[in-house]
């Protein structure tokens, strides 16, 4: 008997749609608005600080529909953005700076049983969801001080070894100048350096017998790019390291890089994390001097002095052992004592450093400094920020064996800021300090205003095509409708389940392409099944003859587009991605409803049976 179809593809069917509408739940219970309330530089807070902001918005006659203490932070949910606003407002007077951070943020209202089995709204990217966009400066002065001083250092180890004395090894502007006390220690000094240096120019002056190092124009622009470029690549690794989908890192002008990221509200997290320029140095430390002769700034040649973090000063070598470019991995954890610590791994070259100063230096103390730069808040004259250098010994340790390229630094205050360094030490330490230069947060009322607009184009399209279909095609109209529903449930619901994909404007875009789609692919199928009819055949062998001879057309026709939509997706970014995804989904559904679902619901009333005429 035709049109019959076997019980195994219509529990298909049903398993599809039941699956993917279950996942796109939670889209109908959306998201509230509320205030994050978490530790000042990273630390966490306990149960009394729930206490302590209900009491705070109380006085101020808010009432959240929900406070709940999470992760070590407390998260205050409110009806709507109004409240939210006021009440962060409120918060962030009341609250000291200095032991807490206040945030705007989303929380699903998911239910617990939808969240028990992973459903999750869908993700929306900054043009719906709101979020915070970034564009950041790269502190070009600060990189090429940073490549002088490594220059310097270079000529000074080569010169050390060499057994060659110099007079004075200087900086000038931008150049290195080592002046000695014979032509012939200048010549000798030449055959030297100019091997290791060969992108640098070396100048020799006879006369006054100094050798000058400067970087050529052409060098300086590379350096330049390579400073843009790899803080490019760090940043995007920073930005994956706090969880954002479908972010937006790219490169605006010579020195600027805009960051995009969509549905982040705790822009202290953000900014936190991708404005610290993080780097490690591994110093020896002077520990036999004269305390008095510290006090009064009296201290030998080749030391500084720096502060821990309790403020104490500590004497030590102006050479560092090792840099944190040597570092390739880290990890926060816990010690046999329950205290935070941080597990660092070296590479090769670094290893074998670490390994031949820790062998030859057993029970002498090694510190870790940690530098950061900061915004100032001061400006330059051409209206670029001014960084502020920030640097503090974290860790001091006794050397009890030799070290190799795996190794711990313990002593850090907190859990949260063993994460915190963990986290910029795995990302990679910033190739040149960068400042933000202008901050936008996108609200979530902006992104509520996309989502309206789009819907009620999405609704208005969706409604033409259903009340066409169902005139046209009358009974098997309501089967292409029926066919239309069941594709937006499907790509809701994967659109939700699949990690990292973003709903954006431009994916509403894709949904309503694929309305049309679907309903193209029923076209043709219905076409076909009248011309059927037309011939002389009957109804059943019109369906049977229709599905088949159109299926080769609608595969033809959405292959193609399913390559072009897989090419967006491979070179687009942000937005296009997006676009690309629900256009790709949509595909994909329309196809698997048009051709089985509709069929599927075709079989269910006419096959098997006598029929004497189609209602199509």
């Amino acid at each position: 008997m035709l049109n019959r179809y076997p019980l195994w593809k219509t529990l298909m069917v049903l398993f599809a749609v039941l699956i993917t509408g279950l996942y796109a739940l939670p889209n109908l219970y959306g998201e509230d608005p509320a205030v994050q309330i978490s530790g000042a530089r990273g630390a966490s807070v306990d149960y009394t600080a729930v206490d302590l902001v209900t009491n705070i918005l109380a006085e101020q006659d808010l009432t959240p529909k929900a406070s709940t203490f999470e992760n070590g932070t407390v998260l205050v949910r409110f009806e709507n953005s109004d409240q939210q606003t006021l009440a962060k407002d409120t918060l962030s007077e009341a609250l000291s700076k200095d032991d807490y951070i206040v945030a705007l943020n989303l929380a699903p209202a998911t239910p617990s049983w939808l969240q028990s089995i992973g459903a999750q709204p869908m993700k929306l990217g900054l043009d719906l969801r709101g979020g915070v966009h970034f564009l950041m400066e790269v502190d070009m002065a600060s990189a090429m001080d940073k490549r002088l001083a490594q220059l310097e250092d270079s000529f000074r180890d080569e010169l050390t070894k060499a057994q060659l004395r110099w007079g004075v090894l200087e900086r000038v502007d931008d150049t290195i100048r080592v002046t000695f006390s014979s032509p012939e220690r200048l010549e000798k000094a030449v055959s030297i350096l100019t091997p290791s240096n060969t992108n640098v120019e070396l100048i020799a002056d006879p006369a006054r017998r100094t050798l000058t190092a400067q970087y050529s124009e052409a060098q300086l622009t590379e350096m330049r790019e390579n400073a843009v470029v790899q803080n490019i690549t760090i940043l995007r690794k920073r930005v994956n390291e706090l969880g954002v989908a479908e972010p937006v890192v790219q490169r605006q002008g010579a020195t600027r890089i805009v960051v995009e990221l969509p549905g982040i509200q705790d822009t202290a997290r953000a900014k936190e994390i991708l404005g610290a320029t993080a780097t490690l140095e591994f110093r020896e430390v002077v520990d036999n001097y004269d305390r008095n002769a510290l006090a009064s700034g009296r201290i030998p040649a080749g030391t500084e002095i720096k502060l821990d973090s309790n403020g104490e000063p500590v004497l030590l070598k102006r050479r560092a052992i090792l840099g944190g470019s040597h570092i390739t991995n880290a990890n926060s954890a816990q010690d046999e004592n329950g205290m935070p610590q941080v597990s660092i791994s070296l590479d090769s070259e670094g290893g074998d450093k670490m390994s031949q100063y820790s062998r030859s230096n057993i029970n002498k103390l090694m510190a870790t400094v940690f530098t950061e730069y900061k915004d100032s808040g001061r400006d330059n004259e051409d209206g670029s920020a001014i960084l502020d250098k920030h640097e503090e010994v974290i860790n001091q340790a006794t050397i009890q064996t030799t070290l190799g390229r795996s190794f711990r630094i313990t002593g850090l205050d907190s859990a949260a800021e063993a994460q915190n360094l963990a986290l910029l030490l795995r990302a990679g330490a910033l190739i040149a300090p960068i400042s933000i230069v202008e901050e936008r947060t996108i609200g979530p009322s902006m992104g509520q205003q996309n989502i309206d607009k789009g819907m009620r184009a999405m609704i208005a399209g969706l409604a033409m095509v259903m009340i066409f279909t169902l005139l046209y095609y009358r009974r098997f109209g309501l089967f292409a409708n029926i066919a239309l529903m069941m594709n937006l449930v499907m790509v809701v619901g994967l659109m939700s389940m699949i990690p990292g994909a973003t709903m954006t404007l431009p994916g509403i875009a894709g949904i309503v392409l694929t309305i049309g789609m679907a309903v193209d692919a029923n076209v043709l199928i219905f076409e076909r099944i009248r011309e059927e009819l037309q011939d002389g055949r009957s109804p059943q062998q019109a369906i049977h003859h229709g599905y088949a001879n159109a299926l080769s057309t609608i595969a033809d026709a959405n292959i193609t587009t399913l390559i072009t939509a897989i090419i967006l997706f491979a070179v687009g970014t942000g937005a296009i991605k997006g676009f690309a995804v629900t256009l790709s989904l949509g595909i994909l559904t329309s196809m698997f409803t048009a051709i089985i679902g509709t069929r599927a619901i075709v079989n269910l009333v006419y096959g098997g049976k006598r029929v004497d005429k189609l209602s199509i």
